[in-house]
C-alpha cells in the first residue's frame, strides 16, 4: 500500500535519504499503524507532537491502534516554540 508522508520543520531529517522537500510516498503493509510508521522512521516520541491523518488529529494514545489505509496522508509536526 502507498501512503503520503509529510514531515515538517526539523522532522524532515527523518525522511528517507534522497528525499527533497518535506514529503514522500511510503510503501506500508496492511494493518500498519501510525505508531509503526513513526517508529520505522526513528522519530522520537516527544518529537511527534502533532499527528494528522487526512487532516484529522490522532491523539497520542490512539496512534498504536489507528490503522492506515491506501492513499491516506500522514502529516507530523514537532513541538514548535515561539514568542
Amino acid at each position: 500500500m502507498k501512503l503520503r508522508l509529510k514531515l515538517y520543520a526539523t522532522l524532515g531529517d527523518y525522511l528517507p535519504s534522497g528525499v527533497r522537500g518535506h514529503e514522500t510516498t511510503l510503501d506500508i503493509g496492511p494493518e500498519t499503524t501510525v505508531q509503526q510508521v513513526i517508529d520505522r522512521l526513528g522519530i522520537p516520541e516527544e518529537q511527534a507532537h502533532l499527528v494528522l491523518v487526512d487532516g484529522v488529529y490522532v491523539e497520542p494514545q490512539a496512534r498504536s491502534s489507528r490503522v492506515l489505509r491506501e492513499g491516506e496522508v500522514l502529516a507530523i509536526w514537532p513541538p514548535v516554540a515561539g514568542g
